[in-house]
C-alpha cells in the first residue's frame, strides 16, 4: 500500500486535469456531456486515490473494516443514493433551488470539519492552521445560511421572506465585527469558546447578507453562492491537508467568480451593488412610489396568435421563468418546429440573467432538444429584432423591460436587455399584469403592437399549438 501511495500525488495531478478539462466542455451544450463525464472521472480517481493514501498514512495495513472506512463508504453510499433518486425526481423547473440546497451542503461540511479540526487535541494548530480553519469555517458558515434562505427564496418557501428597512446593514456590520472579534479571538487565544460565537456570528451573517437581496438578483446569487461553496472546499482541503480539494475547490470558487462578474456585467451593474445595493427593495419601492395610472393593453387569444406566427417570415421565442414554471419547453419545441415545417424561421432568444439561475433557460431548451444553432445569445440577436415578423415572449419580464434603455429612474437602467420592443408584432404569454420577480412593471405590455395571451403558459403554448395545426403558412 505504501508503494500505491506515492502516486496519490500523481493520481492527484490527472483528476486536476481532468477538471479543467470538465469546465472546458461544460462552456458549451455541445461538449457539455463530455465536460461532465470527464469531471466524473476525476473525481473517480481522487476518491481512490485518498483512500489509498489514507491506507498508507495508517500504518499501511490496507484495506481493513475500521469504523472509519465504514463510515466513509456508508456515507459515499447513502449520498450516491440520494443524489441518483433526486438527479431522476427533481424536475428542471426546481434546479435553481436544487441548485443553491446542494451548495448549502458544501458549506456545512466546511463547517463540520473546521470545528472537527479545531476538537482533534492530537495535533497542534499553528498561526498559519489557525488562520486555515477560521477562514474555512467563516465562508463555509456564511455558504451555509445564505445558500439555505436562497433555496427557500427559489423555491418560494413562507419562511424566505426578503427584509427590508434601513436597520439591516448596521446589522450585518454587527454581524461582521463579530466575526472578526471572535475569530481573533480564538486566533490568540485557541479558546473553543471563542471559535463557536465566531461560527454563530458567520451563521446568521450568511442569512441578513442573502435575506435583503431582491429576486431580480437571484441568478447572480446562485453564482456566487457556487464560488462560495468552492473557497468552502478549499478551505476544508487546506483544513484536511487535501491538495485535490484543494484545487477542486479553487477551481469551482474561481469559475464561480468569473460567472458572477459576467452576469453583472449582462445587467450593467457592480458586484457590490447586487450583494449590498438593495435592488429588491428600490425595484418595490420603484412601483410603488407615486399615482399608479391606468394602462390600456390588447389581450388576445391563442387562436390570434396562431393565425399570426403561421402567417409570419420569422419568429423569436423569449423564453423566461414563466416558461420554466409551467414545464412548457417541450410544447414550445414543438411549437417551433411545427412552424419551420411551415416555412417560418425560428430562433430563440436568451438573455444571460433569465430564469433563476446562470443558464437556466438553455438548460431548459437543451432538455428539449432544441437544436443549439437555433439558441441565440443577446449579442447575437439583438441586430435581428428589427427584421423579425413575430416575438412570442413567454413568462419573461425584465430581461425584455424597455425602461433599462429608456427610463433613468428605473432601478435597471442600463441593463442591456433583449430589445424585443424592435420587432413588427410582439405577443407575451403572462399569467397576469402583475409585474415579474424585480417588482417592475414593463412598457412594452402596453404598446400598439402588442398582443397580451393570459393563461398558463404550457396550457397556451399547446392552444397555439391546436391553431397552427389547422393553419397555413
Amino acid at each position: 500500500m505504501e508503494n500505491l501511495a506515492q502516486y496519490a500525488d500523481w493520481a492527484y495531478l490527472i483528476g486536476a486535469v481532468l477538471f479543467i478539462l470538465a469546465l472546458r466542455g461544460l462552456s458549451s451544450p455541445a461538449s457539455a456531456i463530455m465536460g461532465n463525464r470527464y469531471g466524473m472521472i476525476g473525481m473517480a480517481l481522487a476518491v481512490a486515490a485518498t483512500f489509498v493514501l489514507v491506507a498508507s498514512l495508517n500504518g499501511g495495513n490496507g484495506f481493513e473494516l475500521k469504523p472509519a472506512y465504514g463510515l466513509i463508504l456508508g456515507a459515499m453510499v447513502l449520498g450516491a443514493v440520494i443524489g441518483i433518486y433526486r438527479a431522476k425526481t427533481v424536475p428542471m423547473t426546481q434546479m435553481p433551488e436544487t441548485v443553491a440546497l446542494m451548495h448549502s451542503l458544501v458549506g456545512l461540511s466546511a463547517v463540520l470539519i473546521a470545528i472537527a479540526a479545531v476538537l482533534n487535541h492530537s495535533s497542534s494548530h499553528d498561526a498559519i492552521h489557525r488562520f486555515e480553519l477560521f477562514v474555512g469555517c467563516f465562508v463555509g458558515a456564511i455558504t451555509f445560511t445564505a445558500s439555505v434562505f436562497a433555496y427557500g427564496k427559489l423555491a418560494a418557501k413562507k419562511w424566505a421572506k426578503s427584509l427590508k428597512g434601513g436597520w439591516i446593514k448596521p446589522m450585518q456590520v454587527i454581524l461582521a465585527l463579530g466575526v472578526l472579534g471572535f475569530g481573533g479571538a480564538y486566533f490568540v487565544t485557541e479558546n473553543m469558546n471563542h471559535f463557536y460565537a465566531m461560527t454563530a456570528c458567520a451563521l446568521v451573517l450568511g442569512y441578513f447578507w442573502i435575506a435583503p437581496i431582491g429576486g431580480g438578483d437571484m441568478p447572480v446569487v446562485v453564482s456566487l453562492l457556487n464560488s462560495f461553496s468552492g473557497w468552502a472546499a478549499a478551505g476544508i482541503g487546506f483544513t484536511l491537508n487535501n491538495s485535490m480539494l484543494i484545487i477542486a475547490g479553487s477551481l469551482v470558487g474561481s469559475s464561480g467568480a468569473i460567472l458572477s462578474y459576467v452576469m453583472c456585467r449582462a445587467m450593467n451593474r457592480s458586484l457590490f451593488n447586487v450583494l449590498f445595493g438593495s435592488f429588491g427593495a428600490a425595484a418595490a419601492g420603484a412601483a410603488d412610489d407615486g399615482e399608479k395610472k391606468e394602462k390600456n393593453y390588447r389581450a388576445g387569444s391563442p387562436e390570434d396568435a396562431a393565425f399570426m406566427m403561421s402567417n409570419a417570415d420569422s419568429v423569436v421565442i423569449v423564453p423566461g421563468y414563466g416558461l420554466a414554471q409551467a414545464r412548457a419547453q417541450n410544447v414550445v419545441k414543438e411549437l417551433g418546429d411545427l412552424l419551420k415545417e411551415k416555412g417560418v424561421k425560428v430562433s430563440y432568444a436568451i438573455h444571460p440573467v433569465a430564469g433563476r439561475m446562470p443558464g437556466h433557460m438553455n438548460v431548459l431548451l437543451a432538455e428539449a432538444d432544441v437544436p443549439y444553432e437555433d439558441v441565440k445569445e443577446m449579442d447575437e440577436i439583438n441586430s435581428d429584432f428589427a427584421a423579425t415578423d413575430v416575438v412570442l415572449i413567454i413568462g419573461a419580464n425584465d430581461v425584455v423591460n424597455p425602461a433599462a434603455k429608456n427610463d433613468p429612474s428605473s432601478p435597471i437602467y442600463g441593463m442591456p436587455i433583449l430589445e424585443a420592443q424592435r420587432a413588427r408584432t410582439i405577443m407575451v404569454i403572462k399569467r397576469s399584469m402583475n409585474p415579474g420577480y424585480a417588482g417592475l412593471d414593463n412598457d412594452i405590455f402596453y404598446m400598439d403592437k402588442t398582443m397580451m395571451i393570459f393563461g398558463d403558459a404550457k396550457k397556451v403554448a399547446e392552444d397555439i399549438l391546436k391553431g397552427l395545426s389547422g393553419g397555413g403558412h
